[in-house]
């Protein structure tokens, strides 16, 4: 190649022409201009950026900007060296194969960006909640993987069209193996679609204390697309898979009207005790403790007779329900010392046993 290209600036075109007669040392001068401007660009992008920053106080918009100039870039860098490559003059065939080379590498960054871009615009609608309500932080990852894969669609596609491939050849084929991999995959599919409807329909989130019907307890810490993460208060991690969770009867502690968990501490005291006494002594216990809510403020109730006791139980709500067992520990300690203080006595089952001697026809004796 010797001439110039049109879109060339006047005052680079003698430039242009001194290096012409090199075709190599000109290919190789397109290509270093082309890196050095895509990287000044980022640069410049990326300073902009950084001031959106400081104003926003979100890093939303460096990431977005890091997307942009990721991709202008990459678009700078490729014409360059599709430029690079027909100043070369390669045979027909060398360069066909090259450029090709070069757009399959375009293909496969512009999907990585894409991806990228889609991941941090679903962030931006997350936070505009006035428009866009139905993206939140626990349907995103099902938008995401959505989109994900239509890109990564869209991506294949290109490739065929760029490498002059028949797609209609491999769509058959891909239906006919997707079918079989649909039987042999069917427990991952469960899993995969169950987690897309516990994540639309947020039966529980991150941070939530839930309870199994297996009995097992804990802080749900991730929410995936297979499986579901449970830490116990053990530091056990349970991983349940999402099928099961989507079909078992959870218990969600942090849901209802406020994250609030109440706690029952049941107590026994001997007949004959001062009901009146008794509550107040529990009531005041409860008010005493910091962890205890003040509202709604503790309540006893009477629950019934017992074999050998009084049966009360005290109501009291804590912030989270994390804090059941801590909380209860404290209210049994207390409630021992103050029943102790005030001479409530904490009944124990007695039984009288009668002997009967055969022989006598006695009674029997009172032992």
């Amino acid at each position: 190649m010797t001439a110039s290209p049109e879109w060339l600036p006047e005052p680079l075109e003698q430039g242009w022409a001194m290096l012409a007669a090199y075709p190599s040392l000109l290919a190789l001068t397109v290509g270093v201009v082309g890196l050095v401007l895509a990287f000044v660009i980022r640069t410049l992008v990326m300073a902009w950026a950084r001031r959106i920053d400081q104003w926003t106080r979100s890093d939303l918009a460096e990431a977005m900007a890091a997307v942009l100039a990721s991709l202008a870039a990459s678009l700078l860098v490729y014409f360059t060296l599709v430029l690079a490559i027909e100043i070369l003059a390669f045979s027909a065939p060398v360069q066909e194969i090259s450029i090709k080379i070069l757009t399959t590498g375009l293909v496969i960054k512009l999907m990585r960006v894409a991806m990228q871009a889609a991941h941090v615009g679903l962030e931006i609608l997350g936070h505009i909640r006035e428009r866009f309500s139905l993206v939140e932080e626990r349907t995103l990852p099902v938008f995401d993987l959505v989109l994900t894969v239509i890109i990564i669609g869209l991506a294949a596609y290109a490739l065929l069209l760029v490498w002059d491939i028949n797609p209609a050849a491999w769509l058959a084929s891909a239906g006919v193996v997707g079918i079989a991999v649909g039987f042999a995959a069917r427990d991952t599919l469960a899993n995969l679609f169950a987690g897309f409807f516990i994540i639309a329909d947020g039966p529980y989130k991150l941070g939530d204390y839930v309870v199994l019907d297996t009995g097992d307890r804990g802080e749900v810490t991730k929410v995936g697309i297979r499986s579901t993460r449970i830490l116990t208060r053990d530091d056990v991690e349970i991983i349940v898979p999402n099928s099961e969770m989507a079909n078992t009867k959870i218990f969600n502690e942090s849901g209802g009207r406020w994250e609030r968990f109440r706690i029952r501490i049941k107590v026994g005291v001997a007949y004959g005790s001062d009901i009146n006494q008794v509550i107040e002594v529990l009531e005041h216990v409860a008010e005493a403790q910091t962890l205890v809510c003040k509202d709604p403020t503790p309540r006893v109730r009477l629950r019934g007779f017992g074999d050998s006791s009084l049966d009360f139980e005290l109501l009291c709500w804590v912030d989270h329900p994390a804090e059941r067992g801590l909380v209860s520990h404290e209210l049994y300690t207390a409630i021992y010392q103050a029943f102790k203080q005030h001479g409530i006595e904490i009944p124990f089952p007695q039984r009288d046993i009668w002997m009967r001697h055969p022989q006598d026809g006695t009674n029997g004796h009172d032992v």
